[in-house]
This record gives C-alpha cells, sequence and structure tokens, in this order.
C-alpha cells in the first residue's frame, strides 16, 4: 500500500509540474469557458451561453486529462523504458496502472472544483438539483473510463511522437464535433449523426442533460457507457508496456 501511496503521489506532482499539461486541462478550459459564456451560441433566446458551456467544458476537461495528458505521459514513459523499469520494482504494473488511474481522478477533481467555480462567478445556474449532479459525476467517471481508454490504447501500441500527433489530432476532432462548446444542431446532419455516437458528443450530452437543462436523460447515456466499457478492454488487452 505504501508504494501505491508513494506513486499516487508523484504522479499527481508530477503532473501539477508539467506547464504544458496545466495549459490544456485548466488554460484551454478556462479560456473556452469565458470566452463562450460571453457569446450567444444556442437558439434559445432565453438560455444564458454560460448554461450551456459550463457543462460542456467540464466534458472538455475529462477528455484533455484522461486521454490527452495520460496518454500522451504514459506514451513517453513507455518509449523511455519507464514503464519497464517501474513495472519490474515492488510497484508492481497494476498498482502502476492504479496509481496513474487515481492521478486522473485527482486531477478531475481539482479542475471540476475551478471551472465550477468560474461558472457560478459567470452566472451559471444548474437546474438538475442534488441528483443532477450525481448523474453528472457518474457521467464523468463513465468518461474518464471511455477517454482514459482511448489515450491508454494508443499509448500503448504507437511511437511516443506519433502518439503526441495523434492524441492532439484526436483531441482537436472531438473538441470540434463534441457539442462541448458549439451545439450539435449548428452542424450539418450527417456530420451530426457521425458525431452523437462519438464518446465526445456522448459525455457532453450527458453532463448537459443532467445539470444544466431539462434533467432527460438520452440515448447518450447508451453510447458514452458502450464507450466506457470497450476503450478500456481495448487497451488492457493491446497495452505494451516495452516502447519500439
Amino acid at each position: 500500500m505504501r508504494a501505491l501511496i508513494a506513486q499516487c503521489r508523484a504522479e499527481v506532482s508530477m503532473t501539477l509540474r508539467r506547464g504544458e499539461t496545466l495549459l490544456l486541462t485548466i488554460g484551454i478550459p478556462l479560456l473556452l469557458l469565458v470566452f463562450f459564456s460571453e457569446i450567444k451560441i444556442t437558439g434559445s433566446e432565453t438560455a444564458h451561453p454560460v448554461n450551456v458551456v459550463t457543462p460542456g467544458v467540464l466534458a472538455l476537461a475529462i477528455m484533455s486529462t484522461s486521454m490527452v495528458s495520460l496518454g500522451i505521459a504514459t506514451g513517453f514513459e513507455r518509449g523511455y523504458g519507464v514503464l519497464k523499469r517501474l513495472g519490474a520494482t515492488p510497484l508492481g504494473r497494476g498498482r502502476l496502472l492504479a496509481a496513474k488511474i487515481v492521478a486522473v481522478m485527482v486531477i478531475e477533481v481539482l479542475q471540476a472544483i475551478v471551472i465550477v467555480g468560474v461558472g457560478f462567478a459567470l452566472g451559471w445556474k444548474p437546474s438538475g438539483g442534488v441528483l443532477g449532479g450525481i448523474a453528472a459525476a457518474v457521467a464523468c467517471i463513465v468518461g474518464s473510463l471511455a477517454f482514459g481508454g482511448i489515450g491508454l490504447a494508443m499509448a500503448g501500441r504507437l511511437r511516443a511522437e506519433v502518439n503526441l500527433a495523434a492524441a492532439n489530432g484526436l483531441y482537436l476532432v472531438l473538441l470540434l464535433l463534441g457539442g462541448m462548446v458549439v451545439p450539435l444542431s449548428v452542424l450539418p446532419k450527417a456530420l451530426r449523426v457521425f458525431a452523437e455516437i462519438l464518446p465526445a458528443a456522448a459525455l457532453s450530452s450527458a453532463v448537459r442533460d443532467a445539470i444544466a437543462t431539462t434533467g432527460t436523460y438520452s440515448g447518450c447515456w447508451i453510447v458514452l457507457v458502450i464507450w466506457g466499457v470497450i476503450t478500456p478492454l481495448i487497451a488492457g488487452m493491446s497495452f505494451r508496456f516495452l516502447g519500439d
């Protein structure tokens, strides 16, 4: 247990010390939150933009940490042989992966606190109540599994440099098609249908359904759960601790 706790602390500390990681996980989501909260991006004349944007930015933060930050860091650790060495220590591979998961969860809690605080400061008024908040938290946990699986699947198979480019490219695509800051309704119909089966749109819609709009629960939850089950399984079966 001591080894696990020590590795958890190390993972969180290393994450918080990386400036590029803080920019990705905190800086960019906050910038998008502030910017799009001042722009009318919905068809409703009554809905304040911050009520639409805040849940989407929460989903974006989950994607940034679980897929991009975790995936890129793990990819370089694998490429440099760090994972191989740590896996051979008393820590073991299982506790090493557990420490990474715990570190991701800790960072995401910190993100949520900051984003929710800024959202309230900008006038955000969630309408889902306590049950909505719990549902949003569940959605974020399932989303973390989904995006973490994607990030680790790429990190465990691709060279570090290729993984870096792939993770950033996929992040941009999912940001544009995820309904996180721009509603899916503005997309062409065919593209919107495709976007709705992606994990980014499923997560942002689930969080928004829970705490931002009517409190209804749509098919996005089914899509999100499917991704949350499949991608970790793929990552577990395909991950290689040794670099190319």
